[in-house]
Parts: C-alpha cells; structure tokens; sequence
C-alpha cells in the first residue's frame, strides 16, 4: 500500500498579533480575531522563502528515518509564492538533500492546494512503480495587501511529505477531488498581492468544494465521520474549517489536533499538509485520519489515511522538531519590522 513513508514540518519563528496589525490600519482587533478567529500569525525571516522552508521540511522529514535519496525519483513543490517565476523551486530541493539526478520534478501551482496535489502525483508515481520513493511539499510565504483582510491571516510555512511503500507509517487508502471554474481569489502575473471575491470565497467556493469533496471520499471508501480519529480542513481562517466539520458531521474534538490556523495564520499551500504533521506527531497506530485540502479556483483534494505500527518502530518522530514544539518557539514583531520582513517597504 502506497503510503508516507517520513514527514518533516517547518515553521518560522517570527510572529505579529492580529492586534498589532489592527493598531496600525485602525481596525478592531476584537472584530478582526472574532470574526476570523486568528490571534497570531508567522512571519518569514529576511532569507526565508518557500524554498528554504520546502528545504528544512525534507531535511527534518529525512531527519526522522533514513532513505536513501538516490532512490527519489521526483520532488514536487506545491506553493503559490514560488521565489522564481522562471526557475524551478522543486530542483533546489532535490539538490539541498542529495537527491538529484531526479527523474523528474516540477513546481505545482494550485493556490492553497498545490501541496496535496503534489502527493496525489507522488502516489501514482510510487504505485506505478516507476520509482522507489517520491517527495511531496506544500510551503508558503503567502502575501495579503497592507490593510486588506488577507494580512490579517496569510502566513509562511510547510511541510514535507516522501512518499513510497516500503513500510509506511500512514497508508493512504484512497484519494478523490473535485474542481471546477471558481474564481473566488487570483492574483495575475506581475501584480504583487492578491485579490479575492469576499463572501464569494466562502461558498459557492470553499464550502462546495470540501464538502462535496468530502462527502465524494467517504462514498467511494464505505466510510462515515464517526469513522475518523482525526479530520484536517483547509484553513484560510478558523471558521470556515469547523463550519465545515460541522456541516459534515464531525466533531471539534476530531478537527483539534490539527487546527492550527489561530496560533499559525494561512499557510496557504502548508495549511493542509502542516494540518496532517500536526496529527502524525501524536498519532497512534491503527487510527484514522481524514483529509481535505482547498484551492481557489478552485478545487478540493480528500485522502482517507490509517497509520500504520511503523510510526512507533520504523521513525523517530523526536529527531526533529514537532509542529508544536515550532509553534512554541516565537518572536513577536512589530508592524514597521514585520514590513521589513515581507518585504512590503519597497524603494
């Protein structure tokens, strides 16, 4: 069974409050964290960008068990702030970790789900058996306008998934999507931030899509939420992926554990694969996790997972750091520093 074989996750350590973002365009903090249900946000250093993160989030996943990476025949980074508009993201990564030649790479570009898209490809490519293992990652350095809504919650972040069937500590047992033309959020070559279609986002974009999604994965697979130890959502903030839970028919306590986007902000592409890091760090053998990722645009990915015993006796999960553990580890900014830090002073 095709499956994850390791996983690595990586975190700035950089935050700013929602308030502090509020304070400077004169906003309401209390409406602005009580509507979006985001209090804090990471924030890149000055050299960090989806590169270097896809990078950490490889090396900590290789950190965690030993593969030998001349057997990785693809890597595929999933993102929409690629550092290059003509230079290939997935290729430095390949090479940061010892793995090229590759037989094949390519940057995906999904809005928030280019990283699930990327192990969806990994999957066929494995099961295929075209190659031994391949990597998957979704990371982000997401932009939002000064002022706009997006600022309060777009984030950086990722995490990386290798994929094979040699022993995997999660086998994926099935995957399914569901797409259409929905422009709810694009930004167009050479513009530098973002636009979205407000209340447009939420449905008929976000809302259809997942739970049509969803609802598509438990048909084809015989399941029912009640099934699931765990469910992770896309979350562009924290009220669409627990209305959606909600809508559903699972619980809070199933979506918990990977709902991170209040203490983390939307890590676009790395929302829903740094969702999945989160319960594979205190994941048990034998439970059950669901999965559903969302990109504007628009378009859903749904995975149906079981951990496997190898979790307990093929990685050491303490090798590298936890999802928790990164989001523990901070440093506040302030607006003007944090400006700095996106890059949003230009001269």
């Amino acid at each position: 069974m095709v499956g994850i074989i390791t996983y690595g996750a990586y975190i700035p350590r950089y935050r700013i409050k929602a308030e502090e973002i509020a304070r400077v365009w004169g906003a309401n903090a209390a409406d602005i964290t009580g509507g979006l249900g985001v209090f804090e946000k990471s924030v890149p250093d000055y050299d960090e960008n989806t590169a270097t993160f896809a990078v950490e989030a490889a090396r900590f996943a290789l950190a965690r068990r030993e593969v030998n990476t001349e057997e990785i025949g693809a890597v595929y980074v999933g993102s929409e702030s690629h550092p290059y508009a003509v230079k290939p993201t997935s290729v430095t990564v390949g090479e940061a970790i010892g793995a090229t030649p590759l037989m094949t790479a390519a940057d995906y570009e999904f809005a928030c789900k280019a990283g699930t898209a990327g192990i969806q490809t990994a999957m066929g490519l494995v099961s295929s058996k075209m190659m031994k293992y391949a990597v998957a990652i979704g990371a982000d350095t997401a932009q939002g306008a000064p002022g706009d809504a997006l600022e309060y919650t777009a984030a950086a972040g990722g995490a990386a998934y290798i994929i094979g069937e040699d022993d995997p500590i999660a086998e994926i047992n099935d995957t399914c999507s569901y797409t259409s033309d929905t422009p709810d959020f694009w930004r167009r070559e050479g513009e530098l931030y973002p636009r979205h279609g407000g209340r447009f986002s939420g449905d008929p974009g976000y809302f259809k899509h997942v739970t049509t999604t969803a609802k598509l994965m438990m048909e084809k697979v015989g399941t029912k939420p009640s099934d699931y130890d765990y469910a992770v959502f896309h979350q562009p903030n924290a009220k669409f992926p627990q209305k959606a839970a909600k809508m559903l028919g699972f619980t809070q306590e199933q979506i918990k554990a990977g709902l991170l986007v209040p203490r983390l902000g939307n890590t676009y592409s790395g929302a829903v694969p740094l969702g999945l890091a989160a319960v594979l760090d205190i994941a048990k053998p034998d439970d059950r996790i669901f999965v559903t990722s969302y990109g504007s645009g628009a378009g859903s990915d749904a995975f149906d997972i079981t951990v496997t015993d190898a979790i307990i006796n093929k990685i050491d999960r303490a090798c590298a750091p936890s999802v928790e553990q990164m989001l523990e580890k901070k440093k506040y900014l302030d607006y003007a520093v944090y400006a700095r830090h996106k890059g949003k002073i230009r001269m």
